[in-house]
């Protein structure tokens, strides 16, 4: 790995590990295993590069010692998360068990009083909590899934209305998290003369195109104006044909049984106010998502306790029963982004950028500058890392070939609003599958086939605006 350190790409077969995670993926429909394998073929060909002569035996004998290095590596850099996403599922387990959400659900359901109003609620709900893609994945998951099994909406669909609304309205908000940061790396590379960094990414927002179309293409599936396809089609049948809103693995094994024990409502207010709380102590603590959701935790379970709806060793119970419920999450996500420090170790998106560089014209080069920064951003599951990297290399070409450089801004960051939405072992569809019940792999099958929609429109609409700029 030290090795790699002085090397600025390892060239084409840095594309190896992300293409062994995508085709296991697709063999074996488990992501967890196929991001292992990613993670393995990386480390054995980091190992081979850093053994000068004998690449092949460096590999075979030296994979195993750089897997475990990335391993170690990540577990102390990733222990915000291990915390995060177990206290996200200690505050689900609370609202669940104590009926808070189904009193949500109670007060919802005087809004949304048939199937298409639900789905449109939980959509407009999605636009609301714009602050962070990680809040309103727990959000309005948790917030809906009462209502939509109610109205026998998929679990598929319900997730993939879920993250139609993360990223994607994220991207659009200069005040949210995603908003902020790319603000501030515009800011650093002082390519724009007498611009903050907040007002050139304001003013890139309506060349974000691809952000655009996704969230609004939503209402149009929800309203039978865009006809579901595909396996989303066969789930949304399912759902209504039989009430099963879960995917056929849920009612196997007892499943069902384990997970629909009998929970009376509760105040609506006990859902109401540690939600507030979280969004409130988020932006107070500039986006500390950990200690909002600790502090969210805190503040439910002294309400319910007040009102004498859990005991006072229920609150380590709960807490408990929640980091095991996110115990899957957590792999996914540790090795993922495994995944991405081999990948950056190879020099992936450079190499990526770099080589299509070349071949750029001020025609095509908003739809090429999406397409690469999707891809890499599909493929690695590293959103802000993919745009850390893409706006040094992106705007010095834009502005060199007379691009307008807030079409180049939009263009990546757009792109990387599609990762967040299409990469099924990103963190934003881990914490989606998680809060609505079902496994990445079930996001992937039945939302990716209506992502594309968006994603060709976006890719026509940027060959447009590059004809019209140009």
């Amino acid at each position: 790995m030290e090795a790699l350190e002085s090397l600025e790409s390892a060239g084409l077969i840095s594309l190896l590990p992300v293409a062994c995670v995508i085709i296991t993926a697709v063999v074996t429909r488990r992501a967890v295993e196929a991001l292992i394998v990613g993670t393995l073929v990386g480390s054995a060909v980091i190992a081979g590069l850093a053994a000068e002569g004998a690449p092949f035996m460096g590999a075979l004998t030296g994979f195993w010692g750089t897997w475990f290095d990335f391993t170690l590596a990540e577990m102390g850099d990733s222990a915000y998360y291990v915390v995060m996403f177990g206290m996200f599922g200690a505050l689900i387990r609370l609202l669940d068990d104590s009926g808070a959400a189904l009193g949500f659900a109670d007060v919802g359901a005087k809004v949304s009083n048939s199937r298409k109003k639900t789905m449109i609620f939980t959509w407009i709900l999605g636009i609301v909590i714009f602050i962070e893609d990680y809040l309103n994945a727990l959000g309005v998951g948790v917030a809906m899934r009462t209502l939509t099994d109610k109205w026998k909406i998929s679990r598929e669909f319900l997730a993939f209305l879920v993250n139609s609304t993360g990223a994607a309205v994220c991207i659009l908000v200069p005040i949210s998290t995603w908003g902020v940061l790319y603000s501030g790396q515009i800011e650093e590379l002082g390519l724009i003369e007498g611009m903050r960094g907040i007002e050139a990414y304001a003013r890139s927002i309506p060349f974000m195109l691809y952000a655009w179309v996704a969230v609004l293409v939503v209402p149009l599936y929800c309203l039978g104006v865009l006809p579901l396809f595909g396996p989303m089609k066969k789930a949304e049948a399912r759902a209504i044909e039989t009430g099963r809103t879960f995917p056929d693995w849920y009612y196997e094994g007892g499943t069902a049984d384990e997970m629909t024990t009998e929970v009376k409502p509760s105040s609506a207010w006990n859902f109401i106010v540690p939600m507030v709380v979280l969004v409130i102590v988020t932006l107070c603590s500039d986006f500390n998502i950990t200690l909002a959701v600790i502090v969210s935790y805190v503040i439910c379970f002294l309400m319910l306790l007040l009102q004498r709806k859990v005991k006072l060793g229920d609150f380590m119970d709960k807490l408990v029963a929640g980091f095991k419920d996110m115990l899957y999450v957590t792999i996914l996500v540790l090795v993922a982004f495994m995944l991405q420090d081999v990948n950056d170790a190879l020099g992936l998106t450079p190499f990526v950028i770099k080589t299509v560089a070349p071949v750029l014209s001020p025609v095509v080069f908003p739809m090429i500058t999406f397409l690469v920064v999707a891809a890499l951003s599909f493929c690695t599951g590293s959103f802000w890392g993919v745009a850390m990297i893409s706006f040094p290399i992106i705007l010095p070409l834009a502005l060199a070939m007379n691009v307008n450089p807030f079409l180049a801004i939009g263009a990546v960051s757009a792109a990387t609003s599609f990762g967040s939405h299409a990469c099924f072992y990103s963190d934003a569809v881990t914490v989606t599958a998680a809060s609505t019940g079902i496994r990445n792999m079930d996001y992937a099958k039945t939302s990716i086939p209506l992502i594309l929609v968006p994603f060709a429109i976006a890719i026509v609409l940027y060959l447009i605006v590059g004809f019209a700029l140009a």
